[in-house]
């Protein structure tokens, strides 16, 4: 698989453009930043009211609304959540798609289940950073970047991949590396990946661990250091060299342990869920699930998050970071 580098992209293509960031989220808050001072104009499209619309404007961009910037921007890039996503394309953004222009995403959830159909006369290409807004933004004022994904649905002027790339590159992400893939793999891999490891089964594993920890009846701090504080040094020595690099680096105690257990815990009832989650992504089923949830409310949602925020891995957790402060100076998130 080819990889592109700095070398590949050209802002040239980007040069004399405008481009519209919808939302000024995690995502759109960090690539617009990074894109304006890459040298790019780029106008926002934030509806006043909220956080976001005072973030734009304390960072210097002055937000007009979605069909605003629209109709003002050769290139419109949609970094509203997914679930808005629809809406606001029919009403705004859909009715100032002239011949020519370019359609931006950051996931491919919209495009590849149909919920947006564009035009065939405009640009659809998704420019995708492999890691959380935040993330994209500091390391590209630490002179560096995040890897990212490029994929071009529709290539109605053949500058699609040119254009992709210099986005890219105007985010810092060919400082570090950037993959192309389609928005189909894009998106089926990377919910996947969220529900069956990184977000909900590696979530569920932590508190599993720490919830058998307590009720044997060891200390709830105990329990937190040893399933959720040492994840940190784990995840970072298999980030830096893969998973034999971690395993190399830990005690042969603790590693032997990970051959003797690990596949009692990851079991074929596992394996045959994770093959389940994976099928009701690829059918669409889902993103029609997420939708309804979404537009009615959210109820499912809330309860869950209700829920989590509530349990002591969470309340033991925050009263120990207080004692460590020294070591959460520098957060993602504020």
């Amino acid at each position: 698989m080819k990889i592109y580098y700095d070398e590949d992209g050209q802002l040239a293509a980007y040069k004399d453009k405008t481009i519209a960031v919808i939302g000024y989220g995690s995502q759109g808050h960090a690539q617009a930043l990074n894109l304006r001072d890459s040298g790019i104009h780029v106008i926002i499209g934030q509806r006043p009211g909220g956080p976001n619309y005072d973030k734009a404007k304390t960072d210097g961009f002055n937000p007009i609304s979605a069909q605003e910037a629209a109709a003002a921007a050769d290139i419109i890039q949609l970094v509203i959540p997914d679930e808005w996503q629809q809406k606001v394309y029919k009403a705004d953004i859909e009715p100032h798609l002239k011949p020519g222009k370019a359609l931006v995403f950051s996931h491919g959830f919209n495009i590849h289940f149909k919920n947006i159909i564009p035009p065939k006369d405009i640009d659809v290409y998704m420019v995708a950073p492999k890691g959380p807004g935040h993330t994209v933004r500091r390391e590209y004022k630490n002179n560096t970047g995040v890897p990212a994904l490029i994929a071009i649905y529709q290539n109605a002027t053949g500058s699609a991949k040119n254009l992709a790339l210099a986005h890219a590159k105007g985010i810092g992400a060919t400082r570090v590396g950037v993959l192309e893939t389609t928005f189909k793999e894009e998106t089926e891999t990377d919910l996947f990946g969220e529900q069956a490891v990184l977000c909900g089964g590696l979530t569920q594993l932590i508190v599993a661990g720490f919830e058998t920890l307590v009720n044997a009846g060891y200390s709830k701090e105990m329990a937190y250091f040893e399933c959720l504080h040492e994840m940190k040094l784990i995840i970072d020595l298999i980030y830096e060299g893969g998973i034999s690099n971690m395993l190399y680096s830990i005690s042969e105690t603790a590693e032997y342990g990970a051959y003797h257990t690990g596949p009692a815990i990851i079991t074929k009832e596992t394996r045959a869920a994770m093959e389940e989650t994976l099928k009701n992504i690829k059918n669409g089923a889902f993103a029609k699930k997420f939708m309804q949830e979404a537009h009615s409310g959210k109820p499912e949602m809330t309860a869950a998050r209700k829920k989590g925020q509530l349990h002591p891995i969470e309340t033991v957790g925050t009263d120990l970071r207080k004692l460590m402060k020294n070591l959460f100076k520098n957060k993602l998130v504020q």
